[in-house]
């Protein structure tokens, strides 16, 4: 199955991907973040929405 780019939010909202730019600018406005935080956030916790959002502190 093909991304449909006029969905406004990620499949699985529990993951983050890092590597579709479309995701990395809805995660960064959702966290209220830069795209090196949240790449940085990554790398120290991995791709959970959640853990990310706590490590973040939002």
């Amino acid at each position: 199955m093909s991304d449909d780019l006029h969905k406004r939010r990620p499949q699985d909202a529990t993951k983050v991907n890092i590597h579709e730019a479309w995701e990395v600018r809805y995660w960064c406005k959702e966290f209220g973040c830069t795209e090196t935080q949240l790449n940085a956030a990554v790398r120290v916790v991995g791709v959970s929405s959640a853990a990310i959002r706590r490590h973040l502190g939002k």
